[in-house]
């Protein structure tokens, strides 16, 4: 399917927003052959500056199945032997996302302070949440 810039656009897409700080994009895109392809793009806001870091994956349809064995043994080993205790099924934040709110705490008290320090205005850019826009890959 090409968009009117003669790129080829994705089919589905999911958001998925992990913490504060992180997203997770899964989108379906398609080859220029008509092929298609899974991208699995990691979004993490930087602590310093202002912008995003970004990884992704290409998963072809060859692999999905190979790649799905091994997420689900992985994820079963920590469920049955790391963590059998813990209840993954409830929305309690994970310890990652956890340990983002904390540190984006400590963050904010450190800004707000330098801030009051050098009378420096208040940026409203450098919370901004990211937006699908910000993730729109041609």
């Amino acid at each position: 399917m090409e968009n009117k810039d003669g790129k080829y656009s994705g089919y589905f897409s999911k958001k998925l927003r992990a913490g504060k700080r992180r997203t997770y994009f899964f989108d379906v895109r398609s080859t220029k052959q008509g092929d298609f392809f899974l991208t699995i793009t990691e979004s993490k806001k930087k602590f310093d500056s202002d912008g995003y870091e970004m990884h992704k994956i290409f998963l072809y349809k060859e692999d999905f199945k190979k790649f799905m064995e091994a997420l689900n043994e992985t994820v079963d080993y920590i469920k049955s032997d790391l963590l059998p205790d813990y209840d993954f099924e409830s929305e309690r934040p994970s310890f990652a996302a956890k340990r983002e709110n904390e540190e984006g705490a400590h963050e904010e008290e450190n800004e707000s302070y330098s801030q009051s320090a050098d009378n420096s205005e208040n940026s409203n850019d450098t919370h901004k949440e990211l937006d699908e826009e910000d993730m729109t890959w041609n």
